[in-house]
């Protein structure tokens, strides 16, 4: 980007007594980005190195050969809950975490819990787990909107095609292979429309095995086209989902082992082709078993049980599998030779037999579900300990997706803390709401649309949403940015307000409104343009938007809410224990998010992946001696430019949450306003992509190429960061 570009971003008008500052500003803003966009001495910065690292090596002939420091550790284990909360969502009543005392007491006492930890964008379970496993953005696997999107299909009558779940498949599938003018692009997608590098490679290929419970897209998600894409379209398998899905989902779904090259764990006659066929240095000659049905037998010949005993006769499924059932897996996978294991806890908020509806903070239901779960902990911790799997040896990654807003009101008996006699109560009677109800509210936002503007012709102009709290619209015949009909749906939504059934307030319900220069900005652009929306709407945390049914239900069936933008939802926790972790217990304060995970455990591993993720090694929590020979060089450098790097790059960090201020204020807005805040948001997003690209490429090459970070570089990279947080505050606080 040019000089000039930048002067147009600093350009305000000259009316009030902020001039000298914004002229200050601009100065900094013009010599930061000429230092910035310098060309760069391939001798202080191997860039070609850090972006394209040569193929890498053939795996060894025999056993599971990582490279952390003295070879001390020798197995991961790595869990990922859906909607597990450190924080409270109660203050009387402890919060999830709190309830699994052996699981936060391992966490606190042997390593660190990072409680500042933080969500891509959307918040949801499958756009977050993937962006935990492979340290990319959503614009880099694919996953970016929603957990599905609708297509764009010209021969569909209403110009929108049909809503496909891109999200909950096996990682080689495309999204639709049903007919030739289907959509053929994987689930799983880079910007440049290849199939996203798996996160078990770099595992596999140093002689380790893999093994996957319940965990996003590791292992096969359904009985349709995860069956015909691995097993093929006349295998028995394929028989068996067509003629017993139930049956196929126990035997083929969910667990996964996937294999080294010299691995004897995968010489059975069940074993399969583990095909990735665009794998940056190729990845030929693997092979991976799939589904209880053939993993068992080489875990568990006798037989597998959960930590209590019971008996586990196929995969119980992704919405309900406990702790108890989870743990079991993973703990025979860790003690028959896959010492990597990659697992997913489901939430404990949610009733997981019938009746099947949502519990809150301090009911009966919820606190037994907790304590089966901190039961199952117990166990698990024990059984390792005697397996001799400790953190002496093991790196423990504990982490959730998101955590959720909860929908509903104050308790009936609103003194309550969850204790034995003192559960919480709430009102679940759907037709009667009031202060102590328990429940979304769901809202038909078409009908409200068409009350806000009558002049909308749904029939003219057709549009669905992905169904969620933070719906994505996908208008018919896929309107360009800025466009009339386009412009109006963003006006309309902008006005949308409800009487609460519950509250009886008047509650505005768009909070953020974004189109596709800030998408852009928080990396929710994918490679496949059928998966853009026309905009997306942030709502309100008690709401979710459908388009069918009554204007305005209270349903109690749920209550747990993400997806938004929140606090609540956004902030989640991540904990690590393990040789090289320093034994720090709650780190509250440092901002870490998602894609940093990867990075952190490859670091400590002696790892790396072929490619370059978008987060960065948490060194603050590493002891000295295991700190990359790069990130020690580098001292101070290294974490000075990792924060400036996560202010600017994060979507759910300072400069995110502005830019999601900035584009409502310009969708709200008038024809001036909002092409002049677009333009503006469209200049800082090709700003904020050079320069995190550059420091993505100068913490990288630190961590796995051992390059040290001169304070020179440090300081321009830092200093043009923070111009430009400045810039963007001001134009967030209202500057033009």
């Amino acid at each position: 980007m040019k000089i000039r570009s930048i002067l147009k971003l600093c350009r305000l008008p000259f009316r009030t007594n902020r001039a000298a500052s914004v002229i200050r500003r601009c100065t900094s803003i013009v010599v930061s980005f000429a230092f910035l966009l310098a060309p760069v001495s391939p001798v202080l910065f191997p860039h070609s190195v850090a972006a394209h690292p040569a193929p890498p090596p053939p795996p060894p002939q025999g056993g599971c050969d990582v490279d952390s420091f003295n070879n001390q550790i020798q197995h991961v284990i790595y869990i990922q809950f859906d909607n597990v909360h450190f924080r409270r969502d109660n203050p009387n009543v402890p919060s999830d975490l709190e309830q699994m005392p052996h699981l936060l007491n391992f966490l606190e006492n042997n390593g660190t819990l990072l409680t500042n930890h933080h969500t891509p964008l959307i918040a949801h379970t499958a756009d977050d787990i993937l962006t935990s496993l492979t340290g990319v953005y959503p614009e880099r696997h694919g996953q970016a909107v929603s957990n599905s999107f609708n297509y764009f299909n010209p021969n569909e009558p209403d110009g929108l095609g049909s809503t496909f779940t891109t999200s909950f498949t096996y990682w080689t599938d495309v999204v639709d292979p049903s007919t030739p003018s289907a959509d053929p692009s994987f689930s799983l997608l880079t910007p440049d429309g290849k199939n996203a590098p798996a996160p078990w490679v770099p595992f596999t290929r140093a002689g380790c095995n893999v093994g996957a419970v319940s965990i996003a897209n590791m292992e096969l998600e359904n009985t349709g086209n995860d069956i015909t894409n691995v097993f093929g379209a006349g295998s028995p398998e394929a028989a068996e989902a067509a003629s017993n899905s139930s049956q196929a989902t126990k035997d083929f779904v969910g667990i996964a082992i996937h294999c080294a090259a010299s691995s004897s764990l995968c010489n059975t006659a069940q074993v399969s082709k583990d095909v990735l066929p665009d794998e940056p240095g190729g990845y030929s000659g693997y092979t991976a078993l799939f589904g209880h049905k053939y993993v068992v037998p080489v875990i568990a010949p006798s037989g597998l049980n959960d930590l209590f005993g019971n008996p586990i006769t196929g995969f119980p499924g992704f919405g309900g599998i406990s702790a108890a059932q989870t743990l079991a897996y993973v703990a025979a996978m860790q003690e028959n030779g896959v010492p990597v294991t990659y697992a997913y806890i489901s939430d404990a908020h949610d009733s997981h037999s019938p009746p099947f509806r949502a519990f809150g903070p301090g009911e009966q239901g919820y606190v037994a579900q907790l304590q089966a779960y901190d039961n199952a902990f117990n166990d698990f911790f024990t059984r390792l300990a005697n397996d001799h799997i400790t953190p002496a040896n093991t790196l423990f990654i504990v982490t959730a997706d998101e955590n959720d807003h909860f929908a509903g009101g104050t308790p009936i008996n609103p003194g309550c803390d969850g204790s034995p006699g003192n559960y919480c109560s709430y009102n679940t009677n759907n037709a009667s709401p009031n202060a102590h109800s328990l429940g979304e509210i769901d809202t038909n936002i078409q009908s409200l649309l068409g009350k806000v503007d009558p002049t909308l012709d749904f029939t003219k102009t057709p549009f669905d949403i992905h169904f969620d709290m933070a719906p994505a619209f996908y208008i018919s015949g896929q309107p360009a940015t800025g466009s009339p009909i386009a412009r109006q749906f963003e006006l309309d939504t902008a006005k949308l307000t409800a009487v609460n059934p519950i509250t009886g307030n008047t509650d505005q319900l768009t909070r953020y409104l974004i189109d596709t220069p800030g998408l852009a900005f928080l990396h929710m652009i994918t490679g496949d343009p059928l998966r853009t929306p026309t905009f997306v709407m942030f709502g309100t945390g008690d709401y979710y938007f459908q388009t069918y049914g009554a204007d305005l239900a209270v349903n109690s069936g749920f209550a747990w809410n993400h997806g938004g933008v929140a606090p609540e939802i956004n902030i989640t926790f991540l904990g690590l224990v393990g040789p090289g972790v320093k034994a720090q217990g709650v780190e509250n304060e440092l901002f870490t998010d998602h894609v940093d995970i990867r990075p952190t455990m490859l670091a400590l591993l002696g790892l790396k992946d072929d490619y370059q993720s978008q987060g960065r090694t948490i060194a603050e929590i590493l002891q000295p001696w295991v700190e990359p020979s790069g990130v020690e060089k580098s001292g101070g450098n290294f974490t000075q430019l990792a924060h400036a790097y996560k202010l600017i790059n994060a979507p759910t960090g300072p400069l995110g949450l502005a830019i999601l201020g900035i584009s409502t204020r310009a969708l709200k807005g008038d024809s001036d306003t909002y092409n002049n805040l677009e333009s503006k948001i469209s200049q800082i997003t090709l700003v904020r992509n050079s320069l995190a690209g550059q420091m993505a490429d100068e913490l990288n090459a630190a961590e796995f190429h051992g390059h040290r970070i001169s304070d020179a570089r440090a300081e321009g990279l830092i200093s043009a960061a923070n111009a430009l947080a400045e810039y963007v505050n001001s134009l967030a606080e209202g500057g033009e």
